[in-house]
């Protein structure tokens, strides 16, 4: 006999070489046909796993994140299988589970088209109906070859050869259809009962431009009806708020091929709302101690080889010129930290000096690759909310908990602060070649940034490989209307860089000693928190932020004067993103474009509003509110301008659903 530690604590006596599923179903029939995969002292694995010594297990259903993926790896195989039945000359690549779905990737000259998915998601009710086991093997590597080369997977194949000697290569067959896997999958397709496929793509084998361009098959499953169905929904409501579609409907901004791939452009509407971000950062940081600097987009290489960019970030840098050939070489700034480090070296600097905080709105550059390229998301060339805060070892703690708090304001500001998840994100040792390899230093420092984490009580997970080359970081995550998670802000310790561009200070005691340096921004890049805030508010910004707060709409041409005047009172208390409609379409006509426009507030002047010295208002979200007095509008407007009065903030959650 065994005990098996249960995810409540209990302890449960089993059979020796009990399976994961056997557990299941000795706690419950239900849990049983719930079951995805299991959890064994912490590491996924089938339930066809035999238990056969003193463990700690959970069971994984579909509510857990891991049985999700379980069962949506079962899909993609049911997806390939069927891809297989319909098109038998496909070679099949790879196929995992990914967020809210999966996707599998083939080697064929076909362009998947909704005409195809038809016929596919028709085999895929077939292969489950057929409730097919799904068995798992492992084979040598010279058989394991052998198999895929007589099934014609060239992928396949390839896939092996790149394993380390000693992994085990397993493979899992339904019916006829076998594909390699490290798994785990369901015991059979009957669950996978409810599934659609969503599009196809494009994409590189194994993500590398240089090798051949496959068609991937994105699609979702879930275990009912029901559930599909309500996903579905929620992706037609994304498809609404995807910036890259509403965005360009708003007339935000717009792309051209003429001037490059990942160079956006933003058009006046979404200027006008970068600019007010672009206000707001800089005064409130000027506020809380910042000072402003102003550096060159581009340097020599030599700043790049002190700073330690050169060696780790080149490929990722516009060069200009070439070093065999030209006397100097430049390359346009990926970031802007060397920069104000050289700011800071310009003067000899006391303890008493400390800390210095440098910002700068940052116009940077990255060479991205192509298929990296998503509208405001991931571009070439974009401008960020950059600083660094230049410290003793003794401030560190107190400059880190500053930035975190400015950064907490400002997504509150937005109203966005439970949409953001945090990762602490670490070195990987078995990596060194990303990073400046010193593990004593970084023990040192991951050390330290965990207990100011902790002291901050912050909830973050832990990501290995995510650091910066010269530090830990703290990641904030915002996931967009797909579902993907983007980092919109990170928070840098470094123990290095100071050092290796010969910053110092002379300490209480006379001494030079190198400062500790907090790499920050305060929104990120600009245009991702553009993005960001065109999903979230669906194009409906406050009116703060909004490229247009109000628009006026005179009835008629005799009104025009009067509309000029209620503009002039605007701009005279300051409030200058107020435009008037003097076409002469009919008045319905003329609001319905404005709502479309997203304007916060309408009004309507005739003749009453005229004599009167008022305005009819028709808000965003209160509708037709009739006639107010000029003078008490502007002053309501002017009043959410200076709080920075955000809508969201003050719904009904199923109001803010609608």
């Amino acid at each position: 006999m065994i005990k098996i530690t249960l995810k409540d604590g209990s302890i449960r006596e089993c059979q020796k070489g009990i399976t994961v599923l056997g557990v299941a179903e000795e706690l419950s029939s239900g849990l049983a046909r719930a079951a995805c995969a299991g959890k064994v002292n912490g590491e996924m694995v089938d339930l066809r796993t035999e238990l056969t010594a003193d463990c700690e297990l959970e069971i994984l259903t579909f509510n857990d994140k891991e049985g999700k993926w379980a069962f949506r790896h079962t899909a993609a195989h049911i997806l390939a299988q069927a891809v297989k039945r319909v098109f038998p000359e496909v070679k099949l690549a790879i196929g995992p589970a990914i967020e809210d779905g999966f996707y599998y990737d083939f080697d064929t000259d076909r362009h998947f088209v909704e005409a195809d998915f038809e016929k596919i998601e028709a085999e895929m009710k077939k292969i489950v109906k057929e409730k097919l086991p799904i068995e798992r093997f492992e084979l040598p590597r010279e058989e394991a070859i052998k198999l895929m080369e007589e099934l014609d997977e060239p992928y396949k194949v390839e896939l092996i050869k790149d394993l380390p000697e000693d992994a085990v290569i397993s493979f899992y067959k339904q019916g006829e259809f076998t594909d390699l896997c490290a798994g785990p999958h369901l015991m059979s397709t009957k669950p996978v009962e409810a599934f659609k496929i969503l599009n196809a793509a494009g994409a590189y084998w194994k993500g590398n431009e240089k090798n051949k361009m496959l068609a991937r098959i994105y699609a979702t499953a879930f275990p009912k009806k029901a559930e599909l169905a309500a996903h579905l929904k929620a992706l037609e409501e994304a498809k609404k708020r995807d910036h890259n579609k509403l965005g360009r409907e708003l007339k935000l901004f717009t792309t051209d091929d003429k001037v490059g791939q990942g160079l956006p452009l933003l058009m006046p509407r979404g200027a006008r709302i970068v600019q007010a971000l672009q206000r707001f950062v800089e005064d409130e940081e000027e506020r809380r101690g910042y000072v402003l600097t102003k550096t060159p987009l581009m340097a020599k290489s030599d700043l790049y080889k002190m700073s330690g960019h050169w060696d780790h970030y080149k490929d990722g840098m516009f060069i200009l010129g070439d070093e065999e050939t030209d006397k100097e070489v430049f390359a346009l700034r990926p970031m802007t930290c060397p920069f104000q480090f050289t700011v800071y070296n310009a003067e000899q600097h006391s303890y008493r000096d400390l800390p210095i905080r440098y910002g700068e709105t940052s116009t940077l550059f990255r060479n991205e690759s192509s298929g990296e390229m998503h509208g405001l998301i991931r571009v070439r060339q974009f401008t960020i909310s950059e600083g660094h805060l230049v410290c003793t070892p003794e401030q560190l703690e107190d400059e880190f908990k500053g930035v975190i708090e400015l950064i907490k304001y400002m997504m509150n500001t937005f109203g966005i602060q439970d949409d953001i998840s945090y990762r602490f994100s670490k070195w990987d040792p078995e990596n060194t070649e990303k990073y400046i390899d010193d593990p004593e230093a970084w023990e040192r420092t991951e050390g330290l940034m965990r207990n100011i984490l902790d002291n901050l009580e912050i909830n973050y997970e832990e990501a290995v490989g995510e650091a910066a080359f010269y530090g830990p970081k703290l990641d904030i995550q915002f996931k967009n209307v797909h579902g993907k998670e983007d980092t919109i802000i990170t928070v840098q310790i470094d123990f290095a860089l100071g050092e290796r561009l010969g910053m110092t200070y002379i300490d209480a005691d006379g001494e030079k000693k190198h400062p500790l340096i907090i790499h920050r921004t305060s929104i990120g890049c600009y245009e991702r928190t553009l993005a960001m805030l065109i999903e979230k508010y669906a194009g409906q910004f406050p009116v703060w932020l909004a490229p247009t707060a109000v628009k006026v709409l005179p009835i008629s041409d005799k009104y025009a004067d009067y509309a000029e005047e209620v503009i002039k009172e605007f701009k005279n208390r300051g409030i200058l993103k107020v435009e008037a409609d003097y076409r002469t379409e009919k008045i319905g006509y003329k609001i319905r474009e404005a709502r479309m426009e997203r304007v916060p507030y309408i009004v309507v002047v005739g003749a009453d509003e005229m004599e009167n010295k008022t305005v009819s208002v028709r808000s965003r979200q209160k509708g037709d509110e009739g006639a107010m007095s000029l003078v008490d509008f502007v002053n309501r407007v002017d009043e959410e301008i200076k709080t920075k009065f955000n809508y969201l903030l003050h719904m009904e959650p199923q109001e803010e659903n609608k």
